[in-house]
């Protein structure tokens, strides 16, 4: 086992990290750019080194600073959280390179994954459904007309290297095509310097279901569920749970099946998720992220599992504690995504937290590196904390939910928390009745937004 591990990473997600390597006797180191100087995550490693100045382009998301944090503390590991590094195929060879442990899979695999038209093709060779779609990149406009006639409108287009809802756009007849693949190309070379778009199918109510799958790098994997993260805004995940209101155990036990098969043939190592549209009864692959997830502790709270231990576990070579047969779901776990964001606009609303109280009791998380005094810098992400609640059923987890909102205090600037007091006294979010594109439509009819 790794004597010191290095995490890459910042806020509540740098801290799961740091507490789980107390609990493995694992010692952390914490990098923080200046902003971040009285971060939490730097107050409770065991060490801490300055990375560089407050843009993340100079210091989270520079390899080598990271790599020389590595050699001047003595860390073994890295582990990249989600965002910045972590899906970064050089910077996982980089490590490898320099004999230091990526925790997280091969280069070769985020690679392969990291690119959308390579991710479909293999997901279809590994006998994962996909959305109807081109092959490969569409060149011009005049190969969009023909592959959007050949599938049927209304059609998505996508950047091939694309993340984050950005260089996507719907045509939904012929007359928006040529528009919505102008802007989609535009989108894509702006926002990822490379304008390759695909061409898949749209489908109109889809839910947003996603698997979790582990492997251990040697060809044995397993599946974890699902979890449904259908409530959207601008492709951005606000409010998550597990297991799935619509999914039943025979869809489950097929498609986490299919998932845990596809890994374990690539010899994959850690976590991963494969992310699908789904819509009546058909599971249309996505894409597959190869780190761990914003929303990875629902799957913890129902199958009472550590996932991050577990990614330390496998990266230092040591085999899955669990197999699939002592998997069982226990209950139901809701997870809010809570943002420093002013509605009904969600602008960022970064400053100074007067007072931050922490909701508790039976069945109640908060991650959050927040604390009374701190000063939410204005560069990064404008998460904040995710509240995650656990009840014996979906009705108990709602109400849990409820009651941990009205506990939870950050006091000083905006939050989302009343979006979700609202969200709660929804009869089609109380009985799960919802798709990918409820949220936005529920938003323009409260807000204009």
């Amino acid at each position: 086992m790794f004597e010191k591990l290095l995490i890459a990473n910042r806020g509540e997600i740098a801290l799961r990290v740091i507490r789980a390597c107390r609990e493995m006797g694992i010692k952390s180191v914490a990098v923080h750019s200046t902003a971040d100087a009285d971060a939490m995550h730097v107050r409770l490693a065991d060490e801490s080194v300055c990375i560089g100045p407050a843009p993340s382009v100079d210091s989270y998301l520079s390899k080598a600073a990271v790599i020389s944090a590595c050699e001047i503390t003595g860390a073994q590991a890295v582990h990249p959280g989600y965002g910045f590094l972590s899906e970064n195929a050089s910077f996982a060879q980089a490590l490898q390179d320099h004999g230091i442990t990526f925790v997280g899979p091969t280069a070769e695999h985020i690679r392969i994954m990291g690119d959308k038209i390579t991710a479909k093709i293999t997901a279809k060779e590994l006998g994962i459904p996909v959305v109807p779609g081109s092959d490969g990149g569409v060149a011009d406009y005049d190969a969009a007309i023909g592959v959007a006639s050949a599938i049927g409108y209304p059609v998505i287009i996508k950047a091939t290297a694309g993340g984050g809802g950005r260089g996507m756009k719907v045509a939904h007849n012929a007359g928006e095509l040529e528009t919505a693949f102008r802007t989609a190309r535009s989108e894509s070379k702006a926002a990822f310097g490379n304008d390759e778009v695909y061409i898949e199918k749209y489908l109109t109510t889809p839910r947003h279901i996603e698997i979790q799958v582990f492997g251990d790098g040697k060809g044995r994997a397993v599946h974890l569920g699902e979890r449904d993260c259908s409530l959207q805004r601008r492709h951005q995940k606000v409010f998550e749970e597990a297991p799935g209101p619509v999914i039943t155990p025979a869809l489950r036990d097929r498609i986490g099946k299919v998932c845990a098969d596809a890994v374990a043939k690539i010899n994959y190592i850690g976590a991963g998720t494969i992310e699908f549209l789904y819509e009546n009864g058909e599971f249309y692959f996505i894409e597959m992220n190869t780190r761990l997830q914003v929303e990875h502790p629902v799957t913890e709270a129902i199958f009472g599992v550590d996932l991050v231990r577990e990614q330390i576990r496998v990266a230092a070579g040591l085999p899955l504690s669990f197999t699939q047969d002592e998997l069982e779901i226990n209950g139901h776990a809701v997870e809010v995504r809570i943002n420093a964001e002013k509605l009904p606009n969600f602008t960022p609303s970064p400053g100074r937290v007067r007072m931050f109280h922490a909701p508790g009791g039976l069945g109640v998380r908060m991650d959050s590196a927040l604390y009374s005094g701190y000063s939410i810098p204005p560069y990064y992400d404008s998460l904040i904390g995710k509240l995650i609640v656990h009840g014996r059923d979906r009705p108990e987890a709602l109400a849990r939910l409820r009651r941990a909102l009205g506990e939870l205090v950050v006091d000083g600037i905006e939050t989302t928390v009343p979006l979700f007091h609202a969200l709660l006294a929804e009869p089609d979010i109380q009985n799960g009745d919802y798709n990918i594109h409820w949220l936005e439509k529920w938003l323009e009819h409260q807000f204009g937004n």
